[in-house]
């Protein structure tokens, strides 16, 4: 009888075994906390493998899983040649030994377990999916080691864990000084902009919950989750109080659009603007320019363009410029990479490229090179200062990881990264119709002789941005911009001495 129950005893110690000598997780528990915790610590195993072979500058693994703090102000994480260590405000809730350097499933499985303490502490935290878990604890990861990184999850995996799609209310926004919630932009035609939500409203109250109350990661579900949310929305606007009922729906975005903009006399002038540097918005803009190949001149604008794939860049550029280095990606101090377009340029009518503090990336490139090939007259405030390109980085589960860890240089070799590119013209000092109409009978009379910026490696680039100020009011930079342009575009004297410039 002793030795049966021994030998029940004996079988159940077997099988709560962990999965490995030094595992944290038991083979008959790969659930836990909602998680499947073997292929959660692969992935995250996967990730650090990978990220292992990019350029840290210096960096290691210890910033990577120390950053998973970000996921709540509540909690501290500290990774010691020998410990890692959870502190939640002033307890300890977790110690684990530190895995020995190449050991990525053991810093697979800490980032798993640590990620289970903080879900027991956090209802929030709880509420995610495990495919949210994913994104938010990855995010976490990948900012750590680079303040621009982001992981792109997996939308077939969404489908796969509960069959629907990810969507969006269709408003973009930020909190201000009391934790409520400032819209800055509406997607057309999402239903933010059916329900009537502009620019500028706040949102106060969700489902009647104060929006202070609510964490950044409840906040994030409401604006972006599956398409059966719905939400009762309290706004303040200039008109008063209201309230709106928002359903999120799947909202698609060109990554160009086109406008024609024609003249009975002429061709015409066509406005492009860009969303996204990127092969999609590069066959818009080839079946544009083919289309209206008469047009007196293009629109370019760039003023709230962003991209990181310099291919992309150097097809749209090679559209206006052909053959000429467009830039230089920088991955190291002595590696640089000189871009260069394979095609000849398809059309050679004046261009003016407008751009603003949302110019980033290779958009901010792409201005550089109309303006040191003399091909554009750039109009508008100064770019962002935040020229990169990506590493991507796919992972087995189907999302990937995007760094943007290579920093892009002009086609002549200048530094755009931390600086930008400058405006020939500026157009927030000239918005009255008095300025424009001085402004260009100074261009006119060959008594323009604005400082050129972009020639002077030294510059103090913040009294530039002082000088040349962004221009908050968007309906009235649409219609200055507007006005400028096409009085450049429309007289070949203004466009030349400008471009002289």
């Amino acid at each position: 009888m002793k030795i049966n129950k021994f030998l029940v005893w004996l079988m159940l110690a077997v099988g709560a075994m962990p999965a490995s000598a030094n595992s944290l997780f038991f083979e008959e528990e790969p659930v836990q906390g909602g998680l499947h915790v073997f292929d959660m610590s692969n992935t995250f195993a996967e990730i650090y493998q990978k990220l292992n072979g990019i350029n840290w500058a210096g960096k290691n693994l210890n910033i990577a899983v120390e950053s998973l703090e970000n996921l709540h102000k509540s909690a501290h994480v500290a990774a010691t040649d020998e410990r890692v260590v959870l502190v939640w405000d002033d307890t300890i809730v977790a110690n684990f030994p530190r895995p020995s350097d190449g050991d990525w499933y053991g810093f697979g499985e800490i980032t798993t377990a640590l990620v289970l303490k903080m879900r027991e502490q956090d209802a929030a935290l709880r509420s995610l999916s495990e495919s949210g878990v994913y994104q938010a604890v990855v995010d976490g990861l990948v900012r750590g080691i680079d303040e621009n990184g982001r992981y792109i999850y997996s939308q077939a995996a969404e489908v796969a864990e509960d069959g629907r799609l990810l969507t969006s209310v269709g408003l973009e926004g930020a909190r201000d000084e009391r934790g409520n919630f400032r819209v800055s932009a509406i997607y057309k035609g999402a239903p933010a902009d059916i329900a009537g939500v502009s620019a500028g409203d706040l949102i106060v109250q969700i489902n009647g919950r104060a929006v202070a109350d609510m964490s950044d990661v409840e906040l994030a579900q409401v604006m972006r989750g599956f398409n059966s949310g719905t939400s009762k929305v309290k706004l303040l606007t200039p008109a008063g109080g209201k309230d709106v009922v928002l359903r999120r729906a799947s909202v698609v975005l060109a990554d160009a659009d086109i406008i024609h903009r024609s003249n009975p006399k002429s061709g015409g002038l066509i406005e492009i603007v860009v969303h996204k540097i990127s092969d999609g918005a590069v066959n818009i803009i080839n079946e544009a320019l083919a289309r209206y190949s008469d047009a007196d001149g293009v629109i370019l604008d760039l003023r709230a363009a962003v991209g990181d794939d310099e291919r992309a860049a150097a097809k749209l550029g090679g559209l206006f410029m052909g053959q000429v280095p467009l830039m230089r990606i920088v991955e190291t101090a002595r590696d640089e990479v000189e871009i260069v377009p394979g095609g000849n340029a398809v059309t050679d009518v004046p261009v003016v490229v407008l751009m603003s503090n949302m110019t980033r990336g290779t958009a901010e490139a792409l201005a550089a090179a109309f303006y040191e090939n003399a091909r554009g007259v750039l109009v508008g405030t100064p770019t962002a200062g935040s020229a990169r390109t990506a590493t991507r980085i796919d992972l087995d589960n189907g999302g990937a990881l995007v760094l943007l860890n290579k920093s892009i240089k002009t086609g002549l070799g200048n530094k755009l990264d931390g600086r930008g590119i400058f405006p020939i013209v500026c157009l927030s000092n000239i918005r009255s119709q008095q300025q424009q109409d001085v402004f260009f009978l100074n261009v006119i009379n060959s008594n323009f002789n604005a400082r050129d910026f972009n020639r002077e490696p030294d510059i103090d680039v913040a009294a530039v941005r002082r000088g040349c100020p962004v221009i908050t009011s968007g309906t009235d930079e649409d219609a200055v911009a507007m006005a400028v342009s096409a009085k450049i575009l429309t007289d070949k004297k203004v466009y030349n001495n400008l471009l002289a410039e």
